[in-house]
């Protein structure tokens, strides 16, 4: 498990126990306990009952980030993005119908409709169909993107199990947790900041 790998992980969760940390990265914990650690003791990390990224672990990632870029195909990634802001604007639309009935200013939904809420649903697994790709092509220039279709996957499938707290759950790895992880990723991917993204109209 590399460093970039496991700062990044960190960042993306803002805060986060070392067993979810391994959970998210597919790592058993104990493989990761010396480079958490050693990250720790660099001041790269700060540990305690949740781990989180200093600020010099901030500028060592943007540092291994910045690496990462410049050993890639940045039109490829630039098509991926293009590509993955279409995908982006269905999947917050099948979001916010979840969670609201009759669009943005609509009423809560309670979820005692079951014809609606699977209406909603059904359409996810065409969202999936489309991101998967996108992940793919990404993930030519950077292989570690490839865990995101991992993600997305294990999320879809309890979803689609039954057991919807998977699609927008916080604190764990649900769709829409994972999605905007690799939003993130894909923003960061492209030379761009969420600020720059923001202003063009694609923010999470």
């Amino acid at each position: 498990m590399s460093e970039l790998a496991v700062l990044q992980a960190v960042r993306l969760k803002g805060r986060v126990t070392a067993d979810d940390l391994a959970a998210t990265l597919d790592q058993d914990p104990a493989t990761l306990t010396g480079l958490v650690e050693r990250l720790a003791e660099s001041g790269l990390l700060v540990d305690g009952p949740t781990l989180r990224i200093s600020p010099d672990g901030r500028s060592r990632l943007d540092t291994l980030l910045a690496e990462e870029r410049a050993g890639i195909d940045s039109s490829v990634i630039t098509a991926a993005y293009d590509a993955f802001r279409s995908v982006n604007v269905d999947f917050k639309a099948l979001v916010t119908d979840w969670q609201l009935k009759g669009g943005p200013a609509g009423t809560p939904n309670t979820h005692d409709d079951a014809d609606y809420d699977a209406e909603v649903l059904a359409r996810l697994d065409e969202v999936h169909a489309r991101v998967v790709p996108i992940i793919d092509e990404a993930a030519t220039q950077l292989p570690r993107l490839n865990a995101y279709s991992s993600k997305l996957s294990v999320a879809l499938r309890k979803i689609n199990a039954g057991e919807t707290t998977w699609l927008a759950r916080p604190l764990i790895d649900s769709y829409h947790s994972v999605w905007f992880e690799l939003h993130e990723e894909l923003i960061g991917a492209a030379g761009l900041t969420r600020e720059e993204a923001a202003k063009s109209g694609d923010a999470q």
